[in-house]
């Protein structure tokens, strides 16, 4: 593939460096596809995904439970907690004090979903998602937590979501990446957890599928504009006296990084043109930024993030991935979840509108959430105004929406203190398969031979597509 996407270069460009013409489309692809992808016609063709990183807390924001008043302050029962597994951050307290919600909830949209006053503007789009209440995983601390639900796998060193789709569906734009990783701003003022680039790596894939990064200030990608007394004719220069040599090294030791090289440096002279056009929002009308909220125009906060989103995958992106930080509420939450739900809330309807308003929303998918839930029980002091809540694995919640889901739906239920899932039960795994099916990708077909194995996103263990969910 890599011979295939260095032809593709070598055929779409001349000697200057422009874009010929070509009749066959396909062959003029900058990110080509595997042959054979998609296995079937996908109801999406792009995805944006917006990863809560921390852990959102579904008791304060998607699962009601309205009985939990009742319980203020009792011990959580041990026929819910039956034995489970808690972190060290609160097995060793002397109780487990249930914490109701301090925030209020509402019914909202034809579906009459339940939401929090902490989303008012979610709350507005609530017939287009898919909320799903009924999530697990398996690791319960952030750095395994986070790996499982972007690789599919606790152990570092496998590919992330975003890579597989890049190497098997490749992008539709030329000038962009075909994965592009966001790392916005927060507002929670309690210390957040580490971003790993793990989240994004593309692991056993070949490097070239890789998220690339853009920054919240300054310059999006570091270096990219040409040194001062360096024209773009004397770069294009160098990068073909480069690629000649790259070319005679690649003949003789067949190292696929060397091709890898070769793509970097032809993407990051195309991106000299297209990443200052993305970034620019001159062309953007009054009424779309005021729907995306005042944070729009601010260079690195969520908002501004989420309408470069939409233009990415209006220009042809396949993966975008937004990691917003500081959902970790360990403690505090009546002042640190409100901080982070304003930081999203607006941004995230906004995105929805938008997408709907400019024809996209039906192709391209939308998922929402973090990489598990938290306790009912509170961690450290308990009061009515403030609380705390630790790591939950067993149940939590996220939505999607957009290119191949049904929206207004809701789907899995959880017990009385949303400690454990009654019906419906959705592993990360599960949501992969059904990401991929989106996207027009068989999971069980969809393999990368690695170490003696068919390495595969969604793993070795039997994982379903949850067809209730599709459209």
């Amino acid at each position: 593939m890599g011979g295939v996407a260095l032809a593709s270069l070598a055929g779409g460009l001349g000697s200057t460096g422009s874009v010929l013409a070509n009749t066959d489309a396909s062959m003029a692809r900058v990110h080509p596809p595997l042959p054979g992808l998609p296995h079937f016609a996908p109801k999406a063709k792009s995805i944006i995904y917006l990863h809560m990183n921390g852990g959102p807390s579904q008791i304060d924001t998607w699962d009601y439970k309205a009985s939990l008043k009742d319980q203020f302050d009792k011990d959580l029962p041990d026929s819910i907690r039956q034995g489970q597994r808690i972190t060290t951050m609160t097995s060793g307290q002397a109780r487990l004090p249930v914490a109701p919600s301090k925030f209020q909830f509402n019914q909202h949209g034809a579906c009459g979903r339940w939401v929090s006053e902490l989303l008012p503007q979610t709350a507005k789009v609530v017939d287009e998602l898919a909320v799903i209440k009924s999530v697990h995983t398996n690791a319960i601390n952030h750095d395994p937590a986070c790996t499982f639900v972007m690789t599919g796998n606790e152990v570092p060193g496998k590919a992330s979501l975003g890579s597989w789709l890049a190497y098997g569906l490749g992008s539709e734009s030329d000038n962009l990446p075909a994965f592009v990783v966001m790392t916005p701003t927060w507002s929670a003022k309690a210390p957040a957890q580490a971003l790993f680039t793990r989240m994004w790596s593309s692991g056993y894939l070949p490097t070239r599928y890789a998220g690339v990064a853009l920054r919240t200030g300054g310059d999006p990608v570091l270096y990219l504009p040409n040194p001062d007394g360096v024209s773009s004719a004397d770069r294009r220069a160098m990068l073909d006296a480069l690629d000649k040599m790259n070319q005679e090294r690649f003949a003789q030791l067949h190292d696929p990084e060397i091709q890898t090289r070769i793509a970097q440096y032809e993407m990051a002279f195309r991106m000299q043109t297209s990443v200052p056009e993305l970034v620019s929002l001159t062309e953007e009308p009054s009424n779309v930024l005021e729907m995306y909220g005042p944070e729009a125009s601010v260079p690195g906060t969520f908002a501004a993030s989420a309408i470069l989103a939409r233009r990415m995958v209006e220009r042809g992106v396949r993966v975008v991935q937004i990691l917003h930080r500081g959902w970790d509420q360990h403690g505090n939450i009546a002042n640190d979840l409100p901080a982070q739900c304003r930081d999203v809330d607006q941004a995230c309807s906004a995105l929805i509108q938008d997408l709907k308003q400019k024809g996209l929303l039906d192709s391209t998918l939308v998922v929402w959430g973090g990489e598990f839930g938290r306790t009912v029980y509170c961690q450290g002091g308990l009061t009515k105004d403030n609380y705390g809540r630790d790591h939950h694995p067993k149940c939590f919640t996220m939505w999607m929406a957009g290119g191949g889901i049904r929206g207004g739906v809701e789907y899995g239920v959880t017990d009385d203190f949303s400690y454990n899932i009654l019906e419906k039960p959705v592993h990360v795994n599960d949501l992969n398969a059904t990401i991929l099916h989106c996207m027009g990708i068989d999971h069980e077909k969809f393999i990368f031979p690695f170490q003696g194995l068919e390495q595969r996103l969604t793993g070795v263990e039997h994982q379903q597509v949850i067809r209730e969910l599709l459209a």
